[in-house]
C-alpha cells in the first residue's frame, strides 16, 4: 500500500471505512481493525473488545475521521487502557461507552483514574496478571513509559513502570499482542512470537525508538506488524505522532509483513504455521 503524505510532510493513514454494526456480531474467525492514533477493536467470534479507544475529546487536530462514533457502537465486552496518556485513555469516550461495556481493565493506577473521575469501577491488574474477557485469554505485558517523571508540568505524582502496560490477549485464532507505548524492555524480545503485534514504531526516547523497533521486529521475524501509533494526529512537529511507515520497511526483516491498515479496514488473524 502507498503512504500518502500531506504538505508538511507527515505519512497519512489512508480514508476511513466506516465500522458498520455487523462488525460486532458473532463471525467465524477473528478480525482487527485499526481505530486510527493508537486505538484497535478486536471481534473475536462475537467477543469484541477495543484497545485504547479515543473516539471523542482528543486535544490536538486530526488527519483523519474516527471510524465510528460512541453512539454507532452497540456493545463491548471491554475495554482495555494501556495507560493514562490522552492519546489512549479518553475520558469522554470512556464515559460515553460506559452503557455498552461491561468492563474495563488496565493497570491499578488507570483503575483508580477510572473510579475518580468518571465513577467507572475498572478492574486493575498488575504486570504478568491475566483475565478472562470472552473467549479472549489476557494478560499485562510489562512497558517502559514513565516520562511524566522528566516533566515539572506533569509530575504530579512518581509514576511507576507498572502504571503502564501492553495486552497480550490470546484468542481461538491466535495471539494478538497490543505491546503498548514503551521504550524497548529486553523481556518485551523473549515472548513467545505472537501471530500479530499492533506495533508502535515512533521514533521517540520514550517510545520504541526505530532502533528499538527494528530490534524487537526481528526477534519476531515472521510475526505481522499491524502499525499504530502513526498518520492520525497533524503535529508534525511531534516525533510520537509521526512514525513512517516507509522507513520502518526498509530496515525490517521481511518487510512484507507490514501491515498498514486504513482507519476501520479490517485484518483476518491467522496463526503462523509451526516451524519444525
Amino acid at each position: 500500500m502507498a503512504i500518502q503524505r500531506n504538505e508538511k510532510g507527515q505519512a497519512v493513514a489512508g480514508e476511513t471505512k466506516h465500522i458498520e454494526r455487523a462488525a460486532f456480531d458473532p463471525m467465524e474467525y477473528t478480525e482487527i481493525r485499526w481505530l486510527g492514533g493508537s486505538g484497535a477493536m478486536i471481534n473475536s467470534r462475537g467477543t469484541t473488545v477495543m484497545v485504547d479507544p479515543v473516539l471523542s475529546g482528543f486535544d490536538m487536530p486530526l488527519l483523519i475521521q474516527v471510524p465510528i462514533t460512541e453512539e454507532e457502537i452497540p456493545h463491548l465486552d471491554a475495554i482495555l487502557l494501556t495507560h493514562c496518556d490522552n492519546d489512549h485513555y479518553s475520558r469522554s469516550t470512556c464515559r460515553a461507552l460506559k452503557g455498552v461495556t461491561v468492563g474495563y481493565h488496565g493497570p491499578r493506577y488507570v483503575a483508580d483514574l477510572l473510579k475518580e473521575e468518571l465513577g467507572i469501577k475498572g478492574c486493575g491488574h498488575d504486570i504478568g496478571e491475566r483475565f478472562q474477557v470472552g473467549n479472549m485469554n489476557v494478560s499485562l505485558t510489562p512497558a517502559w513509559h514513565n516520562w511524566q517523571n522528566e516533566s515539572p508540568k506533569h509530575h504530579t505524582r512518581e509514576f511507576a513502570m507498572e502504571d503502564y502496560c501492553g495486552f497480550w490477549i490470546d484468542t481461538p485464532d491466535g495471539s494478538v499482542w497490543a505491546v503498548g507505548d514503551s521504550r524497548l524492555l529486553e523481556d518485551q524480545l523473549r515472548m513467545p512470537a505472537p501471530d500479530a503485534m499492533l506495533f508502535d514504531f515512533s521514533d521517540s526516547r520514550w517510545h520504541i525508538g526505530m532502533e528499538g523497533a527494528v530490534r524487537m521486529a526481528a526477534a519476531y521475524p515472521d510475526t505481522p506488524l499491524i502499525l499504530w501509533h502513526w498518520g492520525s494526529v497533524d503535529a508534525p512537529e511531534w516525533k510520537e505522532f509521526n512514525g513512517d511507515p516507509d522507513k520502518l520497511r526498509a530496515r525490517v526483516v521481511n518487510p512484507q509483513r507490514v501491515v498498514t491498515l486504513d482507519p476501520g479496514q479490517a485484518y483476518r488473524l491467522k496463526r503462523l504455521p509451526k516451524k519444525g
